[in-house]
């Protein structure tokens, strides 16, 4: 499979810069990513994605085969070959502003904001949805997980699970984000320096002729760090087992069944050998629901191995992200933009994010224009490239996670319920809500100017 991405667009992006292209469509351009509302099951999302999002535009190029294979397809027949000329030395020289990663976002906010050529805008549209919104999705449901377990540590496991092997690699660093402790995808770990976690599969066990034996070679090759999965057969005489080899036993595994009671007579098997020492890791479609009853409940569960639910987020598997042209700006003059199509109007002009707080909790939200400024409130789009590079590396994974630990704290905790929670208030400004209504009535003017040419020519509209 290809690894350069400048051919990852949709057609649409391709075909409207090559009519940009045709037509000297010179204007600077700004859109903003965004979700439109949020699901009844998310009363907040984790920003997350941003560095996938500034890797991809700063080495957003076309290699000499993309462009060859673009001549070949019939929707490009009437281009000129100049377009195809420019798409070989195509680079990103845009700017970017974003909200940081780990940072509890609303409706409406943008989670970055793109200026630049509005060719080189159109072309990262969907690249740039397609990675802010997978690993924002699953880094919220980590967020939702972690809260769950009440300060036990959520380990992520799903990589086997999820749409395929590069989703589980993302999926594995926005898990951590959102809170996870460690994961099981090691090129993840590589990839990021994400702390690694596993244990061993019920083949481990199969393998060998009696699950003593399986425990004792397991045990004798990683004698600090090994998790015994006991219920290959018998949950109760694994945990027996275990209980009773002659070593220290970091840590046992349950991975299937009534895990509230499974977990109390293991804990007390162990107990009664004296394995007090010895964890207990409950996985198997694990999801926050079931951790939140499992600890109302008392289970004796020291960590959770959580995959399936997470990294394809089973509850909401997708969100009405979208990237929207919100402004232009050609020779000086700029014009704020959306659309009035019903249920998809938005805000228009660039904008910025002020968060409120109150007794060191969040307390509202302001969707304003970028000029506005609120003395006492922290802003949250911030520059992030300039000209295709962008200001920093970014901060490790683990200084994003402690950033998602330290939002989770300020919001409020009716906020974070899983259930029944209210919506966070995302207000607007007076200005904002002036420069809607400015740009509605400009559109509805011309309109009725256009329609009085047609009608004054003898064609009716």
């Amino acid at each position: 499979m290809k690894t350069d991405k400048g051919l990852l667009v949709d057609l649409y992006e391709l075909t409207m810069a090559a009519a940009y292209f045709e037509h000297r469509v010179d204007c600077r351009a700004t859109f903003e990513l965004f979700v439109r509302h949020l699901p009844a099951q998310r009363t907040y999302l984790v920003a997350a994605g941003l560095h996938s999002a500034l890797s991809y535009l700063e080495n957003l190029h076309f290699t000499d085969d993309d462009v060859d294979f673009l001549r070949a397809q019939p929707a490009f027949h009437t281009v000129s070959p100049e377009f195809f000329d420019y798409l070989r030395g195509f680079r990103f020289q845009g700017d970017v502003r974003a909200i940081a990663e780990g940072t509890l976002v609303f409706a409406d906010e943008p989670l970055l904001q793109v200026t630049a050529p509005v060719l080189e805008a159109q072309i990262a549209e969907t690249y740039l949805l397609s990675v802010i919104h997978h690993e924002t999705l699953v880094a919220s449901k980590a967020a939702r997980v972690v809260r769950a377990a009440a300060g036990r540590p959520v380990l992520e496991f799903g990589t086997r699970r999820a749409h395929g092997p590069e989703a589980g690699v993302r999926a594995a660093r926005a898990a951590c984000v959102g809170g996870c402790s460690a994961t099981s995808n090691v090129l993840a770990g590589a990839l990021y320096d994400l702390p690694l976690a596993g244990t061993a599969a019920h083949s481990w066990t199969q393998v060998f002729r009696d699950e003593r034996r399986s425990f004792e070679a397991l045990l004798e090759t990683f004698p600090d760090t090994a998790i015994l999965l006991v219920d290959t057969y018998d949950p109760l005489e694994g945990a027996r087992i275990a209980a009773t080899l002659g070593t220290e036993v970091p840590g046992v595994r349950l991975d299937s069944g009534d895990m509230l009671e499974k977990s109390r007579l293991v804990r007390e098997i162990l107990d009664r050998h004296g394995r007090r020492s010895t964890k207990i890791v409950a996985s198997g479609d694990l999801n926050e629901y079931r951790i939140e009853d499992l600890i109302a409940q008392g289970a004796p569960i020291d960590s959770f191995g959580v995959g399936t639910d997470l990294v394809t987020s089973r509850d909401v598997p997708a969100l009405s992200v979208v990237y929207k042209l919100v402004e232009t700006e050609h020779a000086g003059v700029v014009e704020p933009k959306t659309k009035f199509s019903e249920e998809k109007v938005y805000w228009p002009g660039r904008k910025q994010v002020f968060r409120f707080f109150q007794n060191g909790k969040y307390h509202h939200d302001l969707l304003a224009c970028a000029e506005e400024g609120y003395p006492g409130a922290s802003t949250l789009l911030e520059p992030v490239m300039r000209a295709g590079r962008r200001l920093s590396p970014g901060p490790p994974v683990k200084e994003i996670r402690e950033h998602t630990l330290a939002n989770l704290n300020c919001l409020p905790e009716a906020y974070q319920a899983l259930h029944d929670a209210p919506a966070y208030p995302v207000e607007k400004s007076t200005a904002l809500d002036s420069l809607l209504n400015a740009v509605r009535l400009q559109h509805r003017l011309g309109a009725a100017v256009a329609k009085a040419s047609l009608q004054a020519g003898g064609i009716e509209s």
